[in-house]
């Protein structure tokens, strides 16, 4: 991927946490050697954890008329719902971080997939089955277990979350994870900036001699 390439980085947060946030802290590591690699890009945060909507009764029945037909208040109802889909359009890059809560993410995490997963917008049905219609790019996913181990019959999360973006046509999933937490949790982390490392490895100035 071209470095003029990367213009804009949507960055998703979902933790519930902030200061003690380990996702939170590995996203910024994340952020600060996208910038290293493609200086001067814009960045889009989303706090999931400072609320968003559910879906509603009202919600499903907008989503499900016909655009061209929707009335203001169908459209009203979509709106905050065609601007997280505006940002994930625009976006070169992505960052996704999400905590393991009770082997699954979190509820706010859910929603912001209820309200971006939609049929005509993001994904069609064929003859063939479903088919994203996002363009791919790199996501960084970027996760975090007390102790719940990544790719094991307890984590629900990690393969939804990769299955899910498949779903809408983003397929280069860069899965960066501090498992074992509640155990050791600077190891942990150190362990999650290694894997950061094969696809943003850290720059280093050299002096002119």
């Amino acid at each position: 991927m071209a470095k003029n390439r990367v213009k804009n980085i949507l960055r998703i947060d979902s933790s519930s946490s902030h200061g003690h946030s380990i996702t939170r802290r590995l996203g910024d590591e994340v952020i600060r050697r996208l910038n290293q690699t493609h200086p001067g890009t814009d960045l889009t945060e989303r706090d999931l954890s400072s609320g968003i909507g559910f879906l509603s009764e009202s919600w499903v029945q907008a989503n499900m008329t016909n655009p061209v037909e929707r009335t203001r208040a169908q459209q009203e109802i979509l709106a905050g719902s065609d601007q997280l889909v505006r940002e994930l359009n625009s976006a070169d890059v992505i960052l996704i971080t999400a905590p393991i809560y009770n082997f699954s993410i979190p509820a706010a995490l859910k929603a912001w997939i209820d309200m971006v997963c939609r049929a005509r917008l993001t994904f069609r049905y064929t003859e063939n089955g479903p088919e994203g219609l996002l363009k791919d790019r790199p996501v960084y996913l970027v996760m975090a277990s007390g102790g719940v181990l990544f790719g094991s019959s307890a984590d629900f999360a990690s393969g939804y979350l990769r299955h899910i973006l498949g779903f809408i046509g983003i397929h280069d999933v860069r899965l960066v994870y501090a498992e074992g937490t509640n155990a050791n949790s600077s190891a942990s982390e150190n362990a999650a900036l290694d894997m950061l490392a094969q696809w943003l490895p850290v720059e280093t100035s050299t002096a002119a001699a």
